[in-house]
């Protein structure tokens, strides 16, 4: 009868040790889940942040345009200048600085989105009706790939390049748009504009708004499969496969650019008088 009872209460113990066993593991597990699934829900929320922007600063007052309202627009941004960001009348104002040129005349912010291999945006332009166009200089918002190369640093490493946009005067007088592209196989030392312009006769209009569409896609590999286009008010500027990168782990798109300044780096890029360029209707969107 002793001996049943003994062997009874080992049972009865090796049992209450395995359902203990098994709660634990069960709870585990399920931690593990709910942590990876809150994990999940974290990315998902910061992905729709950093990639996909709408602003068009209808509601704000006029005045600076802050670094912290900057940051509420854009998210993760560097760069900033208030002393030459303004809210104008429902759109955004950049200041450009008499007898100045690049970032200490104009803003240089480049705002942090997610890595992808395909971007697209839209946005309106317009220059102050008493602009002096002078040389020409970047203008607009654009992207950068990989290691960003800018400023007569080309990209044939293949480890970087940028898509954007500036205005440019030639010894005539003709005033327009014109693609400023780093790339793996960019011609010279400075951005290639693949001899295209807007508008493709005639010149720019002081006080009047264009429209810029913008579409990026990262190649792969060393294969010319990326592609480049720049639609302004409807008219294709350009659209064509392009080499950003050779370097596989440079190749993802991972700012986005407001560059807007007058420059080149020679003393006739610069104007005697400050510059007004406004914008309005910004929107950014992730493809993949």
């Amino acid at each position: 009868m002793q001996s049943n009872l003994v062997v009874l209460k080992a049972g009865l113990l090796t049992l209450t040790i395995g359902l203990l066993v098994t709660a634990c593991k069960k709870s585990n597990i399920g931690s593990n889940d709910q942590q990876q699934e809150t994990s999940n829900d974290a990315t998902v929320h910061t992905e729709a942040i950093n990639s996909n922007i709408s602003v068009n600063w209808n509601n704000y007052a006029d005045g600076t345009w802050t670094t912290a309202e900057a940051a509420a627009d854009f998210g993760n941004i560097s760069g900033w200048n208030e002393s030459r960001t303004w809210i104008s009348g429902g759109t955004s104002r950049i200041k450009l600085l008499a007898n100045a040129l690049s970032g200490a005349g104009g803003v240089v912010a480049n705002i942090d989105i997610s890595d992808g291999t395909a971007y697209e945006l839209d946005y309106d332009v317009r220059f102050h009706s008493q602009f002096d166009f002078s040389r020409g200089g970047k203008i607009g918002y654009g992207f950068l790939v990989g290691d960003g190369n800018t400023g007569g640093d080309p990209g044939w490493d293949g480890n970087g390049g940028s898509l954007r946009l500036m205005w440019y005067q030639t010894d005539a007088g003709r005033v327009f748009f014109q693609p400023y592209v780093y790339y793996k196989d960019q011609p010279g030392q400075y951005g290639n504009s693949f001899g295209k312009s807007y508008p493709s006769g005639g010149s720019l209009n002081k006080g009047q708004w264009y429209h810029v569409h913008m579409y990026i896609k990262s190649n792969t590999g060393s294969n010319t499969d990326g592609r480049v286009e720049i639609v302004i008010d409807g008219t294709t500027v350009l659209n064509q496969a392009i080499r950003w990168t050779t370097n596989d782990a440079k190749r993802l798109i991972r700012n986005l650019s407001f560059h807007t300044f007058r420059g080149g780096s020679q003393s006739y890029w610069q104007s005697s008088t400050d510059g007004y360029i406004y914008y309005d209707n910004l929107v950014v969107h992730k493809i993949s």
